[in-house]
């Protein structure tokens, strides 16, 4: 995630002609202040796809002609890529800078955490994983060994037949509401869906009457903060949580956090910098987009007086203290890493004894529905209150307000692509028939205040 400063350096960079790319350079470098004279490492990851080979040798001709120095680790995820930058930048004092390093000190951590759970023997606890066709497949099967109890795997989607996130994966799963292909599912089994790069996940499940039920972000949030809120209570230390949102969050997630949890949540814009920039204001800041894209973030003041409980307090705080310890090692300092969330979900519901379907019972998601409207121009449309109300253009926001009103327990709101001239409708109400006409009703409001261009939206459901 580059600070929006370095964004503008980017673009600048890649609409420089080819003559002009010298000049371009030293023109960042000297709005950015880069010191010339320091020397330059950078490290280099990339996936399985097909293009990666050659995408990778072009930046280490970019860094060689350069005068600068790499790594090249071949194929990794991004989170792994995230560990490797971070081990380096710490000098070793975060981790081993290596793949071996990384399976390590996770499941170091996730066998610590579970020991408790899996003392007692008996079988392993099955997951079935789609990985999306994807990286996280090749880095699953590494790591499988490294389990030594507890959990088993067993990966679909692999990569050997089928192309990368093609009716497979976490985004194909979360917005089609139904399994991917290639995974056979039997009632109530605990299953999960990696993304391409493996650094979001969701999971879900058939329950016994053959229904299909999602368990996204929100309800990945909801389990691990109050599993941390929980631990919080047993060491006694007034270190404060909260739980980041975005607009497309459920609002009985919402509900669920602050009136029962009692966890306090807040909601930015969409976009994971958004949500970690707000993250980083908590001691602990729990993040998860609804697609399962997320963290958990410790400041550096709460991590230090975490290891200190640990070694210091009487047993039952050291106990508490112990388990947050090996949390703060299993999320990796990436912004959203799949395995590690993965190991994170499996330790909480090994160690509360929670089924796939009490956990999803937490609470009840509120029906919704996503909706895409074409316009003319999507800057037409811009927003405040983290995207929740629309100032222009002039009469929308009322419009939407008044169709809300027909409905129980909804809300509405739109929002303009950050890369296309369309706009975002999102509806939620108590029943999917009223989600649906909310979001459509909202989404012809759009087409008519906002430009819309082609045919007008029609209800499809």
């Amino acid at each position: 995630m580059l600070a929006p400063s370095w964004e503008e350096h980017a673009t600048c960079l890649a609409n420089a002609e080819e003559q002009d790319v010298q000049r371009v350079l030293l023109g960042i470098s000297e709005k950015a202040v880069v010191d010339l004279q320091q020397d330059a490492f950078v490290v280099i990851g990339r996936d399985t796809r097909p293009s990666s080979e050659k995408l990778a040798q072009s930046v280490i001709d970019g860094i060689t002609v350069l005068g600068g120095q790499f790594h090249d680790y071949g194929l990794v995820t991004t989170p792994q890529l995230h560990y490797m930058v971070y081990c380096r930048n710490t000098h070793g004092q975060y981790g081993k800078a290596t793949t071996e390093g990384y399976y390590q000190k996770l499941s170091k951590a996730f066998v610590e955490l579970t020991k408790q759970a899996f003392c007692g023997g008996g079988e392993d606890r099955p997951l079935k994983v789609d990985c999306a066709n994807g990286i996280g497949a090749l880095k699953l099967r590494e790591m499988e060994n490294y389990f030594s109890q507890g959990l088993s795997v067993q990966l679909f989607n692999v990569g050997t037949t089928g192309k990368l996130n093609h009716l497979c994966g976490a985004d194909f799963v979360k917005s089609h509401q139904k399994p991917p292909q290639g995974m056979e599912m039997k009632s109530n089994e605990r299953c999960c869906s990696f993304d391409g790069d493996a650094d979001r996940i969701v999971y879900y499940y058939y329950d016994t009457d053959g229904h299909f039920h999602l368990i996204d972000g929100d309800k990945i949030a909801a389990l691990i903060s109050s599993f941390l809120k929980e631990l919080l209570l047993e060491i006694g230390e007034s270190l404060n949580i909260g739980v980041i949102q975005t607009a497309y969050a459920n609002g009985s997630s919402t509900r669920y956090l602050e009136e029962v949890m009692k966890v306090p949540v807040h909601c930015t814009k969409t976009g994971v910098k958004h949500l970690h920039h707000k993250a980083q204001e908590f001691d602990i800041g729990v993040y998860f987009e609804a697609n399962g894209h997320g963290t958990v973030l410790f400041s550096k003041a709460a991590e230090m007086k975490i290891k200190q409980l640990a070694k210091e307090s009487e047993d039952k705080k050291r106990k508490a203290a112990k388990m947050l310890e090996n949390i703060i090692d299993l999320f990796n300092q990436a912004a959203g890493d799949a395995i590690s969330d993965m190991l994170v979900v499996e330790a909480v519901l090994a160690l509360k004894g929670l089924t796939v379907q009490q956990w999803d019972a937490l609470y009840t998601d509120l029906p919704n529905r996503q909706l895409k409207v074409k316009v003319a121009d999507r800057q037409v449309i811009s927003t405040t209150d983290a995207e929740r109300q629309a100032v222009t253009p002039p009469g929308l926001q009322e419009a939407v307000n008044g169709l809300v009103k027909k409905y129980k327990l909804s809300r509405a709101f739109v929002r303009p692509s950050g890369t296309e001239d369309i706009v975002r409708v999102y509806a939620e109400a108590d029943s999917q028939e009223s989600a649906d006409s909310l979001a459509h009703e909202v989404s012809l409001a759009v087409f008519q205040l906002a430009g819309g261009v082609g045919e007008s939206p029609q209800p499809n459901f």
